[in-house]
């Protein structure tokens, strides 16, 4: 991309150099080696020279710090969501201040992953967390289609419907908040979990025919906007806006 900039500015490798500060052998190595991506100050010093943005003269700079600004947010992966260290679990709830956000289409792990879960939930949500449980309908048609695909003694009704009886035991709790995804979104929320803790997030994508503790698990920190996090946050906050039915609190089924 460097050589027709070069070209359109009327400028030779050695001129090019001088302005920049590099040697003339190095401009040629620029030219014959579009792998080759030189400093970022380089980058910029020629960008300017040429007229350039230097984007548009080395392309992979900017897909290789795309790529390494995503990668930074994941903290940690796991092959199978039981891999994940319970007292993770425990200590993303603990120490969140403002967003708890469940978004699994059971959930129903939390409490036998979590000790005192309850309690835990009550006392945020009496701080000022927003506590947000985004369920399945367990009475749903992509609930008993994923029934058939499992086909394990624990079906995915009874998963939430055991996450439902313990929300009921907790009474009413100001803060907390419980719903079922709209039968429109129900299979982008069966095949994909996402549970967030203010800025860290746990995402389980569902594979095949695999239940939650067998599907792999990314742990994920939010660094900026447009990463992974948020990515995953938006698709979490679509389904939760989308017009699933509100639990009422003391409800079970």
């Amino acid at each position: 991309m460097i050589a027709p900039a070069m070209e359109s500015a009327g400028l030779s490798p050695r001129q090019l150099a001088v302005r920049v500060g590099v040697s003339g052998k190095t401009v040629e190595r620029w030219i014959a080696d579009e792998e080759l991506i030189p400093h970022s100050r380089n980058r910029s010093d020629a960008s300017e020279t040429l007229g350039v943005e230097a984007a548009m003269l080395w392309p992979k700079s900017v897909r290789n710090r795309l790529k390494s600004e995503g990668d930074q947010e994941i903290i940690q992966s796991y092959p199978y969501r039981s891999a994940c260290p319970s007292t993770l679990w425990g200590d993303l709830i603990t120490n969140a201040k403002e967003e708890l956000f469940f978004a699994g289409y059971t959930s129903y792990f939390l409490w036998t992953q979590v000790p005192a879960l309850s309690e835990t939930l009550r006392r945020k949500a009496e701080s000022g967390c927003r506590v947000r449980f985004l369920l399945g309908d367990p009475t749903g048609p992509v609930t008993r289609q994923r029934e058939e695909i499992e086909d394990v003694a624990l079906t995915v009704s009874t998963r939430i419907n055991m996450t439902l009886e313990q929300l009921a035991k907790m009474g009413t709790v100001g803060g907390l908040e419980a719903r079922f995804s709209a039968a429109a979104d129900a299979m982008n929320h069966v095949s994909l979990s996402v549970f967030r803790f203010d800025d860290q997030a746990l995402v389980t994508p569902h594979l095949a025919r695999l239940v939650g503790h067998d599907s792999p698990l990314m742990h994920l920190r939010r660094r900026g906007d447009g990463g992974m996090f948020s990515r995953f946050a938006e698709h979490a906050e679509e389904l939760w806006g989308s017009g699933g039915t509100p639990i009422p609190q003391h409800h079970s089924r």
